[in-house]
């Protein structure tokens, strides 16, 4: 059994080849094999978002805090809130942020493949981040 300790991990910048505005990363869990499971709380500042992206075994977002926008490819932006789960599956193309006005904090959980658990695309334009919520 492992104990990580509150504040033991220091919370981290979110690399800006993969988002846009600031995003804060703190690491809940990354688990050696065989076991896959990764797993960070990310908090986005208002117009922060990811790029473009997928997994290659799905992800789970709860949302924790605050007000969000998340996008399938092709389809509509939808706002979340805290309580509401999203699930993404496998190979999706999508994209997930904090609203225009508010900032959002969620959980996301994903486990990797062959040590991989995201692909990154190219950045949400500010035209697909500003599409009407639907």
């Amino acid at each position: 059994m492992d104990l990580h300790l509150a504040g033991s991990r220091p919370t981290r910048k979110a690399p800006p080849d993969y988002f846009t505005g600031t995003v804060l990363q703190d690491p809940i869990i990354a688990t050696e094999a065989p076991a896959r499971l990764v797993s960070t709380c990310v908090s986005f500042e208002p117009g922060s978002r990811t790029n473009w992206h997928s997994h290659p075994l799905g992800q789970t977002l709860y949302v924790i805090s605050g007000v969000g926008r998340v996008q399938a490819k092709g389809g509509p932006v939808r706002e979340i809130r805290p309580g509401d789960v999203v699930w993404i599956p496998p190979g999706e193309k999508h994209w997930h942020g904090a609203s225009p006005t508010n900032g959002m904090t969620h959980i996301a959980m994903q486990e990797a493949l062959d040590g991989s658990y995201a692909t990154w695309m190219e950045k949400v334009t500010d035209a697909e981040y500003s599409a009407r919520v639907g």
